[in-house]
């Protein structure tokens, strides 16, 4: 249950369905399902099995694999915990429209309301801005719930999950199923789902089905590493990395009939063409889905609290997945109390994102997200595999999944560890740094671009100087 909450996020929400219709509507499934279960699912058990192996943090374990192989472990869990710094400021926008829902105060203007009266965004990442008091307090919050969901450990995180979720894929349903009794909204569906087959020809699609499975999955972060480590030792490793994945599949899918039969609505509404209404990321959930709903026929007060009560559940339980993991390779490394350490990151990733909460944050927002997703997990997952597979040795995780797995792995399964998914993730590197340098990224200022860039390669300098730093075991 923790590791599908982790997996399943807030992108899951605003990214795939966007990124499906993007790329051959239903035909998009094909390289969707390939990618799932040629890189996905294989880097995904691997993940599982490293952490009931041997039972620690991504760090320590990366260390017992090959010394030379912890800083792996450590760019992954403060990659993790600098996603969660600018993603709990999101889960904070999300928490201040959740009260603006019942008064749908971003009307008449959607975009105004929440560009210049919400966020006071600048006209430039260098110009800071003043800061919203009311995104502060969420952001505490925010920060404070996650401290409270995991200081007690795995058996508080049980509780939470057993909650978190259902509920939002029960709140996911809900607008699903009112969106397909609006008019217009069988458009919507056919706009998001109708297939384009000549666009399988592309590489573009392709890359894009790989990249979508690898973020959305949580991999190279951690986290499915610490997860797994507190399973019992016979657990089943692959009914459990098959059930995280197609839950996580399952509800994007999902998410794509909720998004897309309300904006076929609201394209019915204003007469505007679906290619103009269609959008994904941050316009989706803050400008686009809250126009439909303002324009809904009854109730919409209560679609908008439902809307963004299903961003912020499917939300929490990534974020403080992105937290254990730093939080258990500081308790595993230097026997650091478990309180005092998710006390000391929380506190860390507070102050950090009130940089984020003034006018210039969501320019940083979008700049740290490209970088360490496109750059720092593709590495991370990159230099996983190699070490999975080359120096502990594939032949041995595969051995001990089907000790304890119900459902047996070929050799096949060797084949994609080792060659299928290190190439797919070059290629992924690839794309990203030519596409970089060819055309930049969403015209920010060249000097912009170099700050992601070191905040990269930051979080390898931190990495390689938790590896000198001497440890002394956990109690």
């Amino acid at each position: 249950m923790a590791a599908i909450g982790s997996a399943v996020g807030l992108g899951n929400i605003w990214r795939f369905p966007y990124v499906c219709y993007k790329n051959g509507g239903g035909a998009f499934l094909i390289p969707y399902f390939v990618a799932l279960f040629t890189v996905g699912i294989p880097l995904l058990m691997a993940e599982f099995a490293i952490g009931s192996i041997f039972r620690k943090s991504a760090p320590l374990a990366m260390r017992d694999i090959s010394r030379k192989a912890e800083w792996v472990g450590w760019w992954g869990a403060f990659s993790a915990f600098f996603i969660s710094v600018y993603y709990c400021v999101i889960m904070a926008w999300c928490l201040c429209y959740l009260f603006h829902s019942f008064g749908l105060i971003w009307q008449p203007d959607a975009s105004s309301f929440f560009y210049d009266k919400f966020l006071g965004v600048t006209s430039s990442p260098s110009i800071f801005g003043g800061i919203n008091v009311q995104i502060v307090f969420a952001l505490l919050f925010i920060w404070t719930s996650i401290y409270l969901i995991l200081y007690k450990g795995v058996k508080s995180i049980g509780k939470v999950v057993a909650i978190t979720v259902p509920l939002p894929t029960l709140l996911l349903l809900i607008l699903t199923l009112r969106g397909l009794t609006l008019p217009g909204s069988l458009n919507g569906l056919e706009f998001y789902l109708a297939p384009d087959f000549s666009k399988l020809a592309l590489p573009s699609v392709w890359l894009s089905a790989y990249a979508q499975i690898f973020f959305s999955l949580s991999l190279a972060q951690g986290i499915m590493i610490v997860y797994a480590s507190y399973l019992k030792k016979d657990s089943d490793i692959t009914n459990n990395s098959l059930i995280t994945a197609l839950a996580d599949g399952g509800t994007a899918f999902l998410a794509g009939f909720a998004v897309f039969s309300v904006l076929g609505y609201l394209a019915f509404q204003t007469g505007l063409p679906m290619e103009e209404i269609a959008r994904g990321g941050i316009g989706l959930a803050f400008i686009t889905y809250p126009t439909a709903i303002a324009k809904m026929p009854f109730a919409t007060s209560f679609f908008g609290v439902i809307f963004f009560l299903a961003l912020l559940t499917f939300g929490i339980d990534s974020a403080f997945s992105m937290v254990e993991a730093i939080t258990n390779g500081l308790k595993d490394k230097f026997g650091m109390n478990r309180r005092k350490a998710t006390l000391l990151i929380c506190m860390l990733g507070f102050f950090l994102g009130l940089i984020l909460t003034a006018g210039s944050g969501i320019y940083w927002v979008e700049i740290m997200d490209h970088f360490i997703s496109n750059f720092a997990l593709v590495i991370i997952g990159l230099l996983e595999c190699l070490i999975f597979a080359y120096i502990f040795g594939g032949e041995k995780i595969r051995k001990y999944a089907n000790e304890v797995s119900e459902i047996k792995i070929g050799r096949w399964w060797n084949v994609f560890l080792k060659l299928i998914a290190p190439v797919i993730l070059i290629s992924l590197a690839i794309a990203s740094i030519v596409e970089l340098l060819t055309e930049g990224y969403e015209n920010f200022p060249s000097w912009a671009l170099a700050i992601g860039i070191i905040v990269v390669i930051f979080g390898i300098i931190i990495s390689i100087t938790m590896v000198r730093i001497k440890c002394r075991q956990a109690q």
